[in-house]
């Protein structure tokens, strides 16, 4: 596919994406929706770790309302379904872990589509809005599914009745995402952390992403069960034989991602 409004980017073994539509704070359209989803599905295909970030002074400002001629008429439910439900079940299925690196304004969908990756590395600068109740919606993209897990019930029930703007920092110390960098500092930090992980143990890093959010719906006997499985798995990989061997003669491994 020729992409118009993103560009990836993949690089030894490690996949950036850029939504790109600047002009607009890189606004969803419908165009762009399919793009991403096709892009995420490549970059698991051919890297070993991804990132989401946007170009400009945004991350994603959400639906496109200009998309079409009467947003006001627009089949919400059809476009949800059709079009989020596979652009956000392609980042949280991924077979390598995701950073969503959040350069600016992450509003609406926007958002939430940051908050579907494994990791959300944030500039100071940056923030989230759960804009909706705004223009008379409900949080959408996933957004009543990651913010109560992530932050708790009662700071998720305010952002999305007040759809007030939260500040990266106190996104990073509620628990919503992972880390706050200095706008000075956010490049080096988020490329750091996702070569990190394109040059780590991909499998460990699967079966990480599937036993934490399998504990969330778990017993305890499920989990042990599970854990016992996975570890199984990862135990008969190239890379634990690898990493057991670097650790033995104090150096550090070289993992195929296998």
């Amino acid at each position: 596919m020729n992409y118009e409004t993103i560009t990836l980017d993949v690089t030894d073994d490690l996949a950036v994406l850029t939504l790109n539509r600047a002009d607009v704070m890189n606004a969803l359209n419908t165009q762009m929706r399919a793009e991403i989803t096709h892009a995420v599905k490549e970059a698991g295909q051919t890297a070993r770790a991804l990132v989401i970030t946007g170009a400009g002074r945004a991350f994603c400002s959400g639906q496109d309302l200009g998309d079409r001629a009467n947003a006001a008429h627009v089949d919400l439910e059809r476009t949800l379904r059709d079009e989020y439900e596979p652009l956000l079940q392609a980042i949280y299925n991924c077979p390598i872990p995701t950073i969503s690196a959040v350069n600016g304004a992450a509003a609406g969908a926007g958002a939430n589509i940051a908050l579907a990756a494994d990791v959300v590395i944030a500039a100071e600068s940056a923030f989230f809005m759960q804009a909706f109740s705004r223009i008379g919606l409900i949080p959408d993209a996933g957004g009543t599914y990651w913010m109560p897990r992530q932050m708790g019930f009662a700071k998720a029930m305010g952002a999305a009745l007040f759809a007030e703007k939260m500040s990266a920092r106190d996104a990073a110390d509620l628990g919503l995402i992972w880390e706050c960098v200095a706008d000075d500092d956010f490049a080096d930090t988020w490329r750091k952390r996702a070569e990190q992980l394109a040059k780590g143990p991909t499998l460990s890093y699967r079966n990480i992403k599937k036993a934490l959010r399998a504990s969330m719906s778990n017993t305890l006997d499920e989990q042990l069960a599970l854990e016992a499985k996975l570890q199984g798995e990862c135990g008969n990989s190239r890379d634990f034989k690898e990493g057991v061997l670097a650790f033995l003669e104090k150096r550090s491994p070289k993992y195929e991602g296998r």
